[in-house]
């Protein structure tokens, strides 16, 4: 069998045809299902150019990118997205907007069917006793717990995570990090994470692969395995030796990379031909005095004669 998503020498630019500016250079992944991935990059490499091109968002200029074997040509409901914002409606209710999904995609269920399954998800992200709440009545975790709740109920086959905890806070950032891991424990999606966060792509996923910067674009770098147990506990885990390795490894690569991709100019400096002025002598008051030049130093010759 095919793996659910593979990518083959993709690359994406943006501008006029004359002056195009490559993003992405020749983007070769492979994700099987049931696999837990972060792709982890600097802000403004691509990162989220990548995960349109998976989702169906972008069409890649060159290569290309495929789902279950067949080219994808566009957005489905079997690659649901969950963005950096919360994209709720601001009208509708918690249980409202995760019914939005359910009702678009599983129009042949009834109501009831319908309603008990949005309920799954609103409590799968605890989120039940908030479920009459309008978005503005809830804090930003709370909101992207909608979001997420919503993504599932569609039921994808692929989950992907596009910054999705960027704009919260630490720790309600490291909550949601263990709850979305829990979810994944319990329904075994394939989920793609974005993410620029270190700590957060070795805790979530089992695979982590680096988005290197390039004079022509980014381009993925060489995948690291993540063998740690699960449920992984951050307590323990952040003072490990395995995950000490790995980060510094991690880090270290997209620093590389980062170091290698800063464009080196060599320029010639000449000393400035103006010498400083002695002011031990008094200018001339009126007219102009030209400055001293280095150039227009008298030479002197001194004959030394040895002994």
């Amino acid at each position: 069998m095919p793996p659910i998503l593979e990518l083959n020498g993709a690359s994406k630019s943006f501008g006029l045809p004359h002056e195009r500016t490559a993003i992405l250079t020749d983007i070769n992944l492979t994700v099987e299902e049931g696999d837990f991935v972060s792709i982890i990059g600097y802000s403004g490499s691509g990162k989220s150019t990548l995960i349109n091109l998976i989702s169906g968002l972008l069409k890649p200029d060159t290569g290309t990118a495929k789902m279950d074997g067949e080219l994808i040509t566009g957005p489905g409901p079997e690659r649901g997205i969950v963005f950096q914002n919360y994209s709720l409606l601001p009208w509708l209710t918690v249980t409202e907007n995760v019914r939005l999904a359910v009702d678009q995609i599983f129009p042949a269920m009834s109501e009831n069917e319908r309603a008990d399954c949005a309920a799954k998800y609103i409590d799968m992200v605890k989120l039940t006793p908030a479920s009459g709440k309008l978005p503005r009545e809830l804090s930003g975790g709370m909101r992207q717990r909608v979001s997420v709740a919503r993504t599932l109920a569609a039921n994808p086959k692929v989950l992907l995570l596009d910054e999705p905890l960027s704009a919260l806070d630490a720790l309600t950032r490291a909550t949601l990090q263990d709850e979305i891991a829990d979810i994944w424990e319990k329904n075994r999606t394939t989920v793609i994470w974005i993410t620029n966060d270190p700590d957060e792509a070795l805790l979530v996923a089992d695979r982590v692969i680096p988005l290197l910067p390039g004079r022509d674009g980014a381009t993925l770098g060489a995948e690291m395995k993540v063998s740690m147990t699960r449920p992984r506990l951050r307590s323990e885990l952040l003072h490990t030796t395995e995950f000490k390795a790995l980060k510094l490894q991690l880090v270290n690569t997209l620093l590389d990379a980062k170091r290698d991709s800063n464009p080196t100019i060599t320029k010639r400096l000449s000393a400035p031909d103006i010498l400083p002025e002695d002011l031990s002598i008094k200018r001339i008051q009126f007219g102009k005095a030209e400055p001293r030049r280095r150039s227009k130093l008298e030479r002197e010759e001194l004959k030394i004669e040895a002994s």
